[in-house]
């Protein structure tokens, strides 16, 4: 059976100001699997992945075109923003957990849509914290301030926050890359659990790291799309000599 799309991105091109930051990507990404984007630093792949919830309308200058859809619904067209944003959760590169307790940093998304219930809301900061591997670590602090916990617990602790809402999609934006290797492989082992419940698109670059936990690989250059497919094919036998290029290290 096909895995349906979770997202299509039509001819989208994207600038900030006079530079183009994106130029015409085409991609569809499917459901319950993880994709990746790699490139070089400044070759378009952040910017894509903040165009997938909309994060990009909050930079000054910001113009783009095309389409992108999820689940066959344009997020340009009439949507809330507000709405999209919670069925798409992103996790930044460095773990940012807010200056409250480790309950009330899950909490706090729940709350903004309207739960109240302290019964559904402990439900949902256990459940939570369980799905991001890090509640048997933290289920005895939960009224300390989250800025106590470690690097890697942060950003556990930022995964479960944006799981709190229950999304649809998880976007990570170079996830690891403040961490050591043991919360990094943590990280990633959470993330290969996680595509049982989630589609997860993950910016990388680590390419280590884009073998070990993607089915699919996107390849970004200077704002294009240079190559997307399987990511066994795309490291083992890409299409493109830039793409071998880069994954060989002869740049970047």
């Amino acid at each position: 059976m096909k895995t349906p799309n979770k997202f299509k991105i039509k001819s989208v091109n994207l600038w900030y100001n006079d530079f183009q930051a994106l130029k015409d990507i085409n991609m569809k990404i499917p459901a319950h699997m993880i994709t990746a984007f790699i490139g070089p630093s400044g070759c378009g792949k952040s910017t894509l992945i903040k165009s997938l919830n909309r994060m990009n309308d909050l930079v000054e200058g910001c113009t783009i075109t095309g389409d992108i859809q999820l689940d066959n619904e344009s997020i340009y067209g009439d949507i809330n923003v507000n709405a999209l944003r919670r069925r798409v959760g992103m996790v930044f590169q460095k773990p940012n957990p807010f200056p409250m307790s480790v309950y009330d940093n899950i909490a706090y998304g729940p709350r903004t849509h309207g739960v109240r219930s302290k019964e559904k809301l402990n439900e949902i900061v256990e459940k939570s914290l369980q799905d991001a591997a890090i509640w048997d670590e933290v289920k005895d602090r939960l009224k300390k301030s989250a800025l106590g916990l470690s690097g890697g617990q942060q950003q556990r602790l930022c995964i479960a926050r944006a799981l709190s809402v229950r999304p649809d999609v998880l976007l990570m934006d170079e996830p690891t890359s403040a961490l050591d290797p043991i919360s990094t492989a943590k990280i990633e082992e959470l993330v290969l659990e996680l595509k049982r419940d989630y589609t997860i698109v993950i910016v990388t670059h680590n390419m280590q790291q884009a073998t070990r936990i993607s089915d699919n690989t996107g390849f970004f250059l200077l704002g294009e799309l240079i190559e997307y497919g399987d990511t066994q094919q795309v490291f083992s036998i890409p299409r493109d000599t830039r793409t071998e290029d880069y994954i060989t290290g002869r740049f970047g």
